[in-house]
């Protein structure tokens, strides 16, 4: 099993975006790249700890490759604003890649590369790629959030235009259940 981990904005819309993917097994939300250890939500969200919300994914490369992932990502937040995705604004909120082998960070910065030569954004890109830190799991109900809180308002105007996209852009790509 391969890891990739993913800093994107809320890590509720992460989630729940790249728990839908074939040859993903799994996917945490979590805290990563800050100066404490074992933050807290709170904490994080205030901005003060240095951590960004992010996911750690659980892959099987047989089935998923990490450019897929990447694919994915670039294509379901901005990564062009910094320290902010939407109406979610701070450090927290930033668009980071931490890569676990030169492989991966070799593989994200060419595709950053090939997105800004590409023009694919109107704005650089900001994202910022980064080796492993440590991962601090959220706190259990920050997990599944979306699938257990869909009714809610910020998942209905937030991120079920996420999973909206993601089934329409990269319908060959999602579990069978999920199609």
């Amino acid at each position: 099993m391969n890891q990739a981990i993913f800093c994107g904005g809320c890590f509720w819309c992460t989630e729940a975006v790249f728990k839908r993917l074939k040859g993903v097994s799994s996917v945490k939300s979590g805290y990563i790249g800050g100066f404490i250890k074992n933050p807290a939500y709170r904490e994080v969200c205030q901005g003060t700890t240095g951590h960004a919300e992010g996911i750690l994914i659980n892959y099987n490369i047989n089935e998923i490759s990490y450019e897929s992932l990447l694919e994915v990502f670039f294509s379901t937040h901005n990564p062009t604003t910094v320290n902010r995705q939407g109406n979610d604004v701070g450090t927290q909120y930033r668009s980071a890649i931490f890569y676990t082998s030169e492989s991966q960070k070799e593989t994200a910065e060419q595709y950053i590369s090939f997105l800004e030569s590409s023009k694919v954004f109107s704005d650089p890109i900001v994202t910022t790629v980064e080796p492993l830190d440590v991962f601090y799991d959220a706190e259990e109900n920050h997990h599944d959030y979306y699938d257990q809180n869909s009714q809610k308002s910020y998942c209905q105007f937030v991120i079920s235009p996420k999973i909206k996209l993601l089934n329409q852009r990269f319908k060959e790509k999602l579990k069978s259940e999920e199609t």
